[in-house]
Order: C-alpha cells, then sequence, then structure tokens
C-alpha cells in the first residue's frame, strides 16, 4: 500500500514539475516578448521625441517670424490711426467752415432783405415829399 501511495505522490510530483516548466517557459515567452515590445515602443518614442523637436525648432522659427513681421507692421496701423485723427479733424474743421458759410449767407440775405425794404421806404418817402 505504501508503494502505491508513494506511485502517486511521484506521479504528482512529476505532474506538478511538468506544468511549472511549461508555466516557466511561457513566463519566460511572455518576458521576451514583452521585452521586444518595449524595445520597439522605446525606438517608436525616441523617434517620435525627435520629430517633436524638430517641430518645436521649425516652430519657434515661424514665431520670430511673425514677431518680425508684426513689428514691421505697427508703424503702418500707427500711421492709419494718425491719418484718422488727420481726417477727423478736417472733417471737424469742414462742418466749422460750412456752419460760418451758412451764417454769412444767411446775414447776406438779411442784408440782402434790409435793403429791399429801405428802397421800398425810401421810394415811399420820394413819393410823399414830392
Amino acid at each position: 500500500m505504501w508503494e502505491i501511495a508513494l506511485l502517486i505522490i511521484a506521479i504528482a510530483f512529476a505532474v506538478l514539475t511538468v506544468f511549472i516548466i511549461l508555466l516557466l517557459r511561457k513566463i519566460s515567452d511572455t518576458v521576451d516578448e514583452s521585452r521586444q515590445s518595449l524595445k520597439v515602443l522605446t525606438s517608436d518614442v525616441n523617434v517620435t521625441l525627435y520629430q517633436t523637436n524638430e517641430l518645436l525648432a521649425k516652430t519657434n522659427v515661424l514665431v520670430e517670424d511673425v514677431n518680425g513681421k508684426v513689428q514691421t507692421i505697427d508703424p503702418l496701423f500707427t500711421a492709419i490711426a494718425d491719418l484718422s485723427e488727420s481726417v477727423s479733424d478736417l472733417n471737424q474743421q469742414a462742418r466749422y467752415f460750412s456752419q460760418k458759410a451758412s451764417n454769412a449767407t444767411s446775414n447776406v440775405g438779411k442784408a440782402g432783405a434790409a435793403y429791399t425794404v429801405g428802397k421800398v421806404a425810401s421810394k415811399l418817402f420820394r413819393k410823399k415829399g414830392k
């Protein structure tokens, strides 16, 4: 009976050993696959970082170019603002002279009316005097 128990234990130990060997092989394969994936991933990350650095360098050059062009355009906008003020002042002066001319025309009209009234009055007084 002891012999059968020992045989069962030996078979169980052999099955356990085979199972552990298979498990360790699977773990070893998984570790190898993980190392390969990690190498590929590391390579891809390095390429991505290199491309990102190139892109940032180009972006910096572009931003410097745009800043230079904006500095060139700033005086233009200043000149346009000054021109706008000059046109506004000119419009204000034109309104002032227009108002002055309108007042002068009104005064001329009044003077003309007074002249006409004076002329009529002069004729009336002459007729009375004759």
